[in-house]
């Protein structure tokens, strides 16, 4: 793996591909539906250079596929990007020996990038977390992205982003910390921005991009990646007033109906999913336990789509 070249490709939106089902008994997933999502996003501009597309995190429903159904959603997403758009897999796992299976699978089918958080439920530790990075390190040739999952799983640590710096392959940090007001995000952006291609998962994307940040976690590009990628390009032209006041118009309504939607559900990706079905996409419902959310929340989110001026939403 040429290391420099696998950093400088992952930058622009980032994009997590929610994971589609058909409406059957097993909700099985609707793989065709998964390639014609990641065909229209790429035709929305969401190529190298502007946008990394993620196959099966959070917001693809990870946690409730199986090992065969992570890899095979990562496949089509890589078919359908056909090198137009680098393509990470999810790696997020409780498992070390899991971790290295999916690192080989990630390699095997074609993605460049392995997302890899600390294990959840038990309390990792530092010294767990960084063998289980080398693990995925050691068993396979992709670029690897760290995840700082704080509010799930062990919280990482600027010491523990340096000894990580250490591991050739390691290219990525996916970042967010708990806000204390003691600039904990900034510390490690402005630190480590030479060292990783950083992407800012706390939607401070003026700051973050100020200080060396080279790509932004958008969920709009789901269901407007006009609007994501041209949002990216601000960000490179260096007009962050314009920016700042864009994600207030866009970003801050999709966020205040997705904290109101938290309170009746849990899981990630379920927004975007609305979104997506309320211009006209092809979409579906979440695995259980989140709940279906299309009913309940529709009109709100057919109006928040309408205030934000989204192209295409269909009418009530």
């Amino acid at each position: 793996m040429d290391t420099a070249a696998t950093r400088a490709r992952l930058q622009g939106c980032y994009v997590t591909i929610p994971t589609m089902f058909h409406d059957d008994e097993a909700l099985s997933v609707d793989y065709d539906a998964v390639r014609r999502h990641v065909q229209w996003v790429i035709e929305g501009g969401c190529t190298t250079g502007d946008a990394v597309l993620l196959a099966g995190g959070a917001a693809g429903e990870f946690s409730t596929l199986t090992f065969d159904e992570r890899v095979a959603v990562a496949a089509a997403v890589v078919e359908a990007a056909a090198g137009r758009v680098p393509v990470a897999m999810g790696g997020q796992t409780t498992s070390t020996l899991e971790l290295v299976r999916l690192a080989k699978a990630a390699e095997r089918v074609g993605a460049e990038y392995l997302q890899v958080s600390p294990p959840f439920y038990f309390d990792t530790t530092e010294g767990d977390f960084h063998e289980h990075v080398i693990a995925a390190a050691n068993a396979a040739d992709v670029g690897l992205i760290i995840y700082n999952t704080f509010w799930t799983s062990l919280g990482v640590s600027s010491a523990l982003v340096e000894k990580l710096a250490d591991i050739p392959n390691v290219v990525g940090l996916k970042w967010a910390t708990s806000d204390s007001g003691m600039m904990e995000f900034e510390q490690v952006v402005s630190r480590f921005s030479d060292r990783f291609a950083i992407i800012d998962n706390q939607m401070r994307y003026v700051t973050s991009h100020i200080l060396g940040a080279r790509s932004v976690e958008v969920h709009q590009a789901n269901y407007w990646p006009e609007w994501s990628v041209g949002l990216w390009r601000s960000l490179e032209r260096r007009e962050y007033a314009d920016v700042q006041r864009e994600m207030v118009r866009v970003a801050m309504p999709f966020m205040v109906l997705l904290t109101e939607m938290l309170r009746y559900t849990g899981g990630e990706g379920y927004l975007e999913k609305l979104c997506m079905e309320l211009i006209g996409r092809g979409t579906s419902r979440n695995r259980p336990p989140t709940r279906d959310v299309r009913t309940k929340f529709r009109a709100e989110t057919r109006q928040m789509l309408l205030d934000c001026g989204v192209p295409g939403v269909v009418p009530a």
